[in-house]
């Protein structure tokens, strides 16, 4: 697997950036996880768009055109002879001094990974996934906005270990409201009397391209949508859960807190939508 770093390919042993660089030392860059389907990258250009404006919130000015970029993710792919797999682009702010200010910081680096995930197994896919609400909670919007995608991701890595020490492989955050924001790495979507629900984004969550295009699905399927606000409560008692994001794809979840979800199985209108996304995602894309 070959790693680009700022216009030129390296074996993934010899992938490096400076210990010195900001996005090492601080967290201080912005990420996309973009799918590759069927040799069409899902959704390129809004991906892009939300990387630009991840860069404008955190006052990072980047080099490229847009353009540029999603020619390189592309290159990217080719040149790891991929037609379906996952792609970590990234920019740092790139190498400076010790110490916090990023106006001592010079050449940015941009960075693809293209390669293959998997984040569960096919069985959870079918079966359904086990959850747990943890005690860490989004981040506030007042402080790190959930919206910019930066590479400081210890919010999220903290809610895993918590879920991993109980023997769980994902949770539930809530914000500091109460409501449900999101999993830790997933948005949320529960189905009620036939309805289909997800919190807003202000709730702490993350406008994810697979959340988006399941809202557009629902539309086309007639199945009545509605984003709002939901508890605990709302997913304890919810007829279906399901997870979105771009490594997970589409994932059942059947049990919250001990508690089974609806029937404790994988229900229709997650079905039907898990289909269909399956069927527009390769038609969505970019081709390499």
């Amino acid at each position: 697997m070959k790693v680009y770093i700022n216009g030129k390919y390296y074996e993934k042993d010899e992938a490096k950036v400076s210990v010195f660089d900001h996005g090492f030392m601080y967290g201080d860059g912005i990420f996309e996880g973009i799918r590759l389907y069927q040799g069409n990258v899902f959704k390129l250009p809004k991906h892009i768009d939300r990387l630009f404006r991840s860069a404008r919130a955190i006052m990072l000015d980047l080099p490229w055109s847009k353009q540029f970029i999603m020619d390189a993710v592309c290159d990217a792919c080719r040149v790891n002879n991929l037609s379906d797999g996952y792609i970590r682009l990234i920019v740092s702010r790139g190498r400076g001094k010790l110490g916090l200010s990023p106006f001592t910081c010079e050449d940015p680096q941009l960075i693809i990974i293209a390669d293959q995930i998997q984040l569960y197994p096919q069985e959870l896919y079918d079966n359904g996934l086990k959850a747990i609400t943890v005690p860490t909670r989004r981040n506030s919007q007042a402080a790190l906005p959930p919206m910019v995608k930066s590479l400081n991701y210890l919010n999220n890595i903290l809610a895993k270990i918590e879920a991993y020490k109980l023997g769980y492989q994902e949770c539930l955050l809530l914000n500091n409201e109460g409501y449900v924001a999101e999993c830790s790495g997933d948005n949320v979507f529960i189905v009620f009397d036939g309805v289909l629900i997800t919190p807003p984004v202000s709730c702490g969550s993350l406008g994810g391209m697979t959340r988006q295009t399941v809202i557009e699905l629902a539309k086309k399927l007639g199945i009545e949508f509605v984003e709002k606000p939901i508890t605990r409560f709302d997913v304890w008692t919810a007829d279906e859960c399901f997870l979105t994001g771009t490594a997970a794809k589409l994932i059942p979840l059947v049990e919250l807190d001990s508690r089974p979800i609806g029937t404790g199985k994988v229900g229709d209108v997650t079905k039907k939508l898990t289909a269909a996304f399956n069927e527009v995602a390769p038609l969505e894309g970019v081709h390499i």
